[in-house]
């Protein structure tokens, strides 16, 4: 086949693909384009997702006749500065939107500056069909009709109109983000679902994220080399199951960057489940020199000059922030919930009636209350039928004055109940000490002074082969941290020694959880981040377990390491702590308030 031009309108469906992929990187395109013309309020309509009609309306700059023509062309563009492509503001400037989505769909421009009459033109798939005057406010309004009507091949791979207007709405929301100064509107189906004026940064992320993020949220602000970090990240406790939360932006441009990901992902190592995410929204700031925007035709991606010290920036800067914050748990106040607490049933309990001893069970008079026989106590009032015995430390007053309070009982043999100047704290033991543990090795590993317990007689460990390479290969890591292990055959591993911290604990099962570790470990993980993470798994073994009975003395001493501990908030895996109910939650549960 010998080489031939293209004809104009196959490149631009070709270039549509690369540009509109679905009705959110249309409507992208188009926000963006009211943004850069200086809108102060941008409103968006969609149909059925987008998949019937997408329109957007701004009060920006507008445009001449003329220069809507041209705008219809492709490359042609008023926000690259010159031929400097390395120095962009903008959100777009290539020059390829509005004609590669006019090229799949009926599209229909409106503009007037401010001073001119307004005026339409028609596109339909890549088609002129028409130019007249119109009358509309300064600004530029653009609807888009029938997206890939006449490119099935294209068409039927959309998904349905509500996973569209998914996609639409998140589109909406970065950009609202990104452009905090802007008012939005956005409407489907008729039906208002967003109103948002014109806002500071903070307040309007926590106005499409959550405003939980007012209680349960870090603020960041850090600069280094010439590049700033600003925004919100939640607390690792205040967390989800899927990262459908988490906006980065470069210089105001919204993006999905494995690097920024990534790094977000390692400055939450240790402090969050691997199955959990954060809540964030991150705005960097770089020299336009230091970036290029240029290496995606969405414009979603970006490539650095220098990708670690922009990974360092993050990584460092929300682990400052973090460790700052290391005592705050989003679930340490939790508000009363009375229908969750159950009244009278101890006394509905006890009403439970048992036959007389040697009475007839068929008689009623020989069937008598629960209570019955105890002594000191009128008949029809007795609740128990043998005194009640528990273990309680003495109320001393006043409470000293401790951020967890004093502890006074054991619940369940894994909770600890503690009073404070405001309020009653309940600590989980075991997410608490293992957190305690795991920052006592990570302090020891660091100084080089990791205390390891030799075994008198070394232990030998039967695991499967392949689990035995993995620690075989790990052997030097694992020594840092005070477990020295050895290959022992094909099929087995030799222990000499472990931590100190772990105490008596089950070897075989944390070898065999050690290796599953590992396997997981696979991905470019710094040594460091890998110590981080195999450390955490052996501080859970080594850790109080639930079911066992402690002192008081032991869970006063739990509770001041906690409060001088980093991180303690939560445990390794990103749960709560602990947990507070303040005086005025009780007495509403009481009916006092």
């Amino acid at each position: 086949m010998s080489i031939r031009r293209l004809p104009a309108e196959l490149i631009n469906r070709i270039a549509a693909g690369e540009v509109v992929e679905r009705p959110a990187s249309a409507l992208k395109e188009l926000v963006e384009n009211s943004l850069d013309a200086g809108a102060n309020q941008v409103a968006v309509r969609l149909h059925a997702g987008g998949l019937e009609q997408i329109e957007v309306a701004d009060d920006g700059r507008g445009m001449a006749p003329d220069e809507m023509r041209l705008a219809l062309e492709r490359h042609a563009t008023s926000k690259l500065p010159g031929d400097a492509i390395d120095r962009v503001t903008s959100f777009g400037f290539r020059g390829e939107a509005l004609p590669s989505i006019a090229s799949v769909s009926r599209l229909t421009l409106e503009s007037r500056a401010r001073g001119s009459d307004g005026w339409r033109i028609e596109i339909d798939h890549g088609q002129a069909s028409g130019e007249e005057p119109a009358a509309l406010p300064p600004g530029t309004r653009v609807r888009v009709q029938g997206l890939f009507d006449k490119v099935p091949a294209r068409r039927k791979f959309l998904r349905s109109p509500r996973a569209e207007y998914a996609a639409c709405l998140d589109t909406v929301k970065r950009l609202a983000m990104a452009r905090s100064d802007a008012g939005f509107t956005l409407d489907h189906d008729g039906r208002r679902i967003l109103t948002l004026a014109p806002a500071e940064p903070p307040a309007r992320v926590a106005e499409i994220l959550t405003h939980e993020l007012e209680r349960h949220g870090i603020g960041i602000d850090c600069a280094r080399e010439g590049m700033r970090l600003t925004g919100v990240i939640s607390l690792p406790t205040f967390n989800r199951g899927v990262a459908d939360r988490q906006f980065l932006f470069v210089n105001s441009r919204p993006v999905k960057d494995r690097l920024l990901v990534g790094a977000l992902r390692g400055a939450y190592r240790d402090l969050i489940a691997r199955d959990r995410h954060p809540i964030a929204a991150l705005f960097l700031e770089v020299p336009l020199e230091e970036v290029d925007v240029n290496v995606h035709p969405a414009k979603t991606e970006v490539r650095f000059r220098d990708p670690s010290a922009v990974r360092g920036l993050i990584v460092g800067g929300l682990r400052h922030a973090l460790d700052e914050e290391s005592g705050r748990s989003a679930a340490r106040e939790q508000a009363a919930a009375p229908v969750m607490w159950t009244t009278g049933a101890i006394y509905d309990a006890a009403l439970n009636r048992h036959p007389r001893e040697g009475g007839d069970p068929a008689k009623q008079e020989n069937w008598v209350p629960a209570f019955a026989g105890m002594t000191g106590v009128a008949e029809d009032h007795r609740l128990f039928t043998q005194p009640p015995a528990a273990r309680a430390e003495a109320a001393d007053e006043p409470v000293p004055r401790f951020p967890l309070g004093v502890a006074r009982g054991q619940v369940a043999a894994t909770y600890i109940v503690a009073e404070a100047e405001d309020g009653l704290v309940i600590v989980d033991q075991h997410a608490a000490h293992e957190r305690l543990v795991l920052e006592r090795m990570r302090s020891a590993r660091d100084g080089g002074t990791v205390a390891r317990q030799a075994l008198l007689i070394p232990e030998v460990v039967e695991l499967e082969e392949p689990d035995c390479d993995r620690l075989e290969g790990a052997a030097a890591d694992l020594a840092e941290l005070g477990l020295e292990a050895e290959r022992f055959g094909p099929s087995s591993m030799l222990v000499r020694s472990v931590p100190a911290a772990l105490g008596k604990t089950d070897i075989a099962g944390l070898l065999a959880d050690l290796a599953g570790e590992i396997a997981d470990l696979g991905g470019p993980l710094s040594l460091r981040d890998k110590l981080d993470l195999v450390a955490a798994t052996i501080a859970c073994h080594g850790s109080v377990r639930a079911g066992r009975v402690l002192s008081v003395a032991e869970m006063n001493a739990l509770l001041r390491e906690m409060e001088i501990t980093p991180r303690s908030g939560q445990c390794n895996h990103g749960r709560p702590t602990w947990v507070k109910l303040g005086h005025g939650e009780i007495e509403k549960l009481f009916g006092r308030r």
